[in-house]
């Protein structure tokens, strides 16, 4: 009995294993704004240092191949729905404002049935109607991005929502310090019972302007909005653990497009500029940074290659949560608990980026585009090389009837068709436009 025993003790300390996850744990959802992957230092960005944002990939997982829209109203659709825009409609910024409660579910939605209580706080974006018509128990959210005071934007009158009420910004207040302290106070109020907390940062989003940490003279605004926000998150993060609640927590980071072109060109990785930037169907346009903390299940300072996309959030949180997809309608994303795990168990094969009526499928070393042109990604972020059609090489030709196979799956041409430009932005629709110039 004795030796059966310390034979036991041996193998679990040789053998050490992760414990088992909360039944129900806590998920707090961070979503950066106009943040790439080259402006985070886990991620070997040159000129930004973000010791909070690399602590909790230091304690749990880093993804590299990440995927999103280019552009925050599409990457917020999908990121809440799990459903690509040419099912929702959402394939531009003005069309993301379309889709009904009816029509298209959000997270709250899995996750309350569940017994969550959920919370939105932040950026609302171009999303349709508010966070309660989705089924948000409680909000703080402002319309438009980059907010942070009062008058920084040369208006007068910032207001933003708080549940009920609408609640004009002051001189003095700061919007990411209003968001944070409702954030916080959403957790001390819930601490007792399992919660979602969606919180939509306002940084780094332009218009630059000064951080309450700004000194005087500073000579990099942009600089001192990149500390403030991975500040914020170590702010989120030493909460969690005064109130005893970062054991049961899951903490998810996410960047929701890739950084803004005025600033891409100082997103630099090992020396070397990221292709492409917010808008763009470059991996800088899409390619995001996203980091998993969950103490006692995910193994800390874990790399993950596998493709994954933000259609993943959805079915991924809902096994977390011990809730339900939602049915009638068919869901694009796939759930990475298990790789979170650790556990050996099959994973995407490629994720799918869509823009207005743009889009690609993307796999390790290779990806797709609409118009069918397969590129060679071995060099990516800072490269895509064009493969010729005629090309030979097997590996090319293998790529290429493997990626052309899942774009025929997808059909993104046959569902809901854009309407506006080809930006993605904030263009007129095609036809008033035609009108426009016809009267001309």
């Amino acid at each position: 009995m004795f030796l059966r025993s310390l034979c036991t003790l041996l193998a679990a300390l040789c053998c050490p294993r992760l414990s088992a996850a909360p039944e129900k744990p806590n998920i707090v959802f961070i979503l950066a704004d106009d943040y790439g992957t080259g402006e985070v230092g886990c991620y070997g960005a040159n000129n930004y240092k973000t010791p909070h944002i690399d602590a909790l990939a230091a304690k749990g997982m880093r993804f590299t191949n990440f995927y999103t829209a280019a552009l925050c109203g599409p990457s917020r659709a999908l990121i809440l729905t799990g459903r690509y825009a040419f099912r929702t409609g959402a394939t531009n910024q003005d069309a993301t404002g379309r889709f009904t409660p009816a029509a298209e579910k959000m997270m709250p939605s899995m996750l309350k049935p569940a017994g969550y209580v959920t919370s939105m706080v932040g950026k609302w974006g171009q999303l349709p109607e508010g966070p309660k018509a989705f089924g948000f128990d409680d909000w703080l959210v402002f319309k438009g991005s980059g907010i942070y005071w009062s008058n920084s934007k040369g208006e007068k009158g910032i207001s933003y929502e708080l549940n009920e009420k609408t609640v004009k910004l002051m001189e003095d207040e700061y919007m990411p310090d209003l968001m944070h302290t409702h954030a916080v106070k959403f957790i001390r109020e819930n601490k007792d019972k399992p919660f979602y907390l969606y919180y939509s940062l306002s940084g780094v989003h332009g218009e630059i302007v000064r951080t309450p940490d700004s000194k005087p003279d500073s000579k990099d605004l942009y600089q001192d909005n990149v500390a403030y926000m991975d500040k914020l998150v170590g702010k989120i993060t030493a909460e969690l653990e005064r109130l005893n609640l970062r054991e049961k927590t899951l903490i998810v980071f996410m960047g929701d497009n890739g950084t803004a072109n005025g600033h891409s060109k100082d997103a630099k990785i090992s020396g070397r500029v990221v292709d492409g930037a917010k808008g763009s169907m470059q991996e800088g346009g899409g390619l995001v940074p996203f980091i998993v903390s969950w103490p006692g299940v995910t193994a800390p300072g874990k790399t993950y290659s596998g493709m994954t996309d933000a259609s993943d959030l959805v079915p991924t949180f809902t096994e977390i949560a011990g809730g339900k997809l939602p049915e009638g309608k068919k869901l694009d994303g796939k759930s990475f608990v298990a790789q979170l795990k650790g556990e050996v168990a099959p994973a995407r094969q490629w994720a799918f980026n869509q823009l207005a009526a743009k889009w690609y499928v993307r796999e390790t070393g290779w990806k797709m585009t609409e118009m069918g042109a397969l590129y060679d990604m071995s060099e990516a972020p800072f490269a895509e090389k064009l493969v010729p059609s005629d090309s030979t090489n097997p590996a090319a030709v293998a790529a290429r009837t493997r990626l052309t196979a899942a774009l025929a799956e997808l059909n993104p041409a046959g569902g809901i068709k854009d309407d506006g430009d080809g930006t993605g932005r904030h263009a007129e629709n095609k036809k008033a436009k035609a009108a426009k110039k016809a009267a001309k």
